[in-house]
């Protein structure tokens, strides 16, 4: 008999709920029946996909009280899952529209070389594609790769975080009035189901870590199929001297402690010159101080608590780590327990260097460190200094000078005039440098035709040579 596994309400502490693994024989069998819906699924074409993905959209939509209330238990936020369940159902609507317009074309092509060939190019679905989600964006990151891969014509299984798994069961409700069952489906289980599932697939898609996005590398090149990883982060902010420093607090303190910080394009580090040094950490820790806990009532606050409980240990060590090596803490700082949650309270760190776990690692979290610079190419090098390349930010005195500063900041994603906005704004193309990720953009027009292989054919208009024509 499988064991079930708890799951926690991060705001009281407590588990009251729980799922049951799936277990390899049952996704071998997923995955038959997938694969065999699969071949019709692709075969109607993109126009009826889209008109099954809109009923989709619809369905959800008609859910998505139940799908937003099994969210803010999840995570321990209210509008933020309302804004998760809204977006998806934007998305697969913006999805729709869009991806009829980025088909490449498929006409006969007349040779160059060797006029007598022609050819054109197919571009054939991966037929089925997993997709393994982390806990913090439970709904919006199923889905921001779910939802191209179906359009394209593959049949996708997700695999949601064992953390935030309740409202797998809400869009589960709504898959069958689209119409949609075996082509997108969810199962729920742990680490070991994620692994279980890369042998049934034909490509793999995942969000979270570094050290699991490399186990998830390896399985995946065992198989000889692509992995399109999304891994962690260590984002810097750059601030000039010339920005103006009340804007540039306002968006150091959202880019930094939105979703109690547990978003991959948070930012992580901040530079700031040392002539306004003072000045913009002492106005960034007022606002701070400003920004409230959602504690008691969700529906009064800013940040929840954190999801993970292990989170929050991993961000205390951090602030201890810092604060051993001569950093100061001018808000925040201390890991508070109320209702059985773990919250924090945004958290300025001054003083601060490279040595520290606090400006190496992913934190994860409303923490805020923020460094001195003597000029911008020593805050390009501070910047760069870090293993991973997910995104980055330039506040500046223009747009121009912004943009110049992050011509040479080595990030995927670099935000101009503000920072995090690759968690509003998925049109642009970005790829993970670094140890941020692997594989093309899940972003802009690659978002979808990643999903696609190029198949060619290559046609003779004449008599086919013979031996004869090889002689020697």
């Amino acid at each position: 008999m499988t064991k079930t596994l708890q799951v926690k309400n991060p705001r009281t502490g407590i588990a009251d709920y729980e799922i049951s693994p799936v277990g390899e024989d049952q996704i071998a069998s997923i995955a038959k029946r997938s694969r065999a819906s699969q071949l019709q699924w692709r075969a109607q074409g993109l126009e009826v996909r889209g008109a099954a993905m809109l009923k989709l959209a619809d369905a959800m939509e008609a859910e998505a009280s139940a799908i937003q209330q099994a969210l803010s238990i999840d995570t321990g936020r209210k509008r933020m899952a309302q804004m998760e369940v809204l977006g998806v159902i934007a998305n697969i609507r913006a999805w729709v529209d869009r991806a009829p317009k980025l088909m490449p074309n498929s006409e006969w092509i007349q040779g160059r070389a060797k006029p007598n060939f022609k050819h054109k190019n197919d571009y054939v679905p991966y037929a089925l594609v997993g997709v393994i989600s982390p806990w913090n964006f439970p709904m919006t990151l199923s889905f921001i790769d779910a939802i191209p891969a179906l359009l394209a014509g593959a049949c996708v299984i997700v695999k949601p975080s064992e953390v935030t798994p309740r409202f797998a069961d809400a869009v589960m409700s709504a898959i069958p009035k689209a119409g949609m069952e075996n082509i997108l489906t969810f199962i729920q289980g742990d680490g070991r189901t994620g692994a279980a599932l890369i042998d049934y697939v034909d490509s793999v898609c995942f969000t979270g870590s570094v050290p699991t996005g490399k186990k998830v590398a390896v399985k995946a090149a065992e198989n000889l199929i692509p992995a399109n990883l999304e891994l962690g982060g260590k984002d810097p902010l750059i601030i000039t001297a010339d920005a103006d420093l009340e804007a540039a607090t306002t968006l150091a303190l959202r880019s930094s402690v939105l979703a109690t910080g547990q978003a991959c394009q948070s930012i992580e580090r901040v530079y700031v010159p040392r002539s306004i040094y003072s000045d913009f950490t002492q106005k960034l820790a007022i606002k701070a101080k400003e920004t409230r806990l959602n504690f008691p009532d969700i529906d009064d606050g800013h940040i929840g608590p954190f999801i993970f409980d292990k989170q929050a240990q991993i961000v205390s060590a951090q602030i201890d780590d810092a604060k051993a090596k001569g950093a100061r803490v001018l808000s925040g700082g201390e890991i508070l327990r109320h209702g059985g949650g773990y919250w924090l309270e945004p958290t300025v760190i001054i003083d601060v260097t490279h040595d520290m776990d606090v400006m190496r690692s992913e934190t994860f979290g409303p923490v805020i460190p923020v460094m001195a610079y003597d000029s911008i190419e020593q805050a390009i090098e501070l910047a760069n200094d870090t293993e991973y390349g997910l995104s980055g930010g330039v506040f500046a005195g223009s747009i121009d000078e912004a943009k110049q500063i992050g011509d040479y900041i080595d990030a995927g994603a670099i935000s101009i005039m503000d920072a995090a906005l690759t968690g509003q704004y998925f049109e642009a193309g970005k790829q993970s440098f670094k140890h941020s990720g692997l594989g093309p953009s899940r972003m802009g027009e690659n978002g979808f035709l990643r999903f696609f292989r190029q198949k060619a054919y290559i046609a003779n208009t004449i008599s086919p040579l013979t031996m004869e024509d090889f002689k020697e």
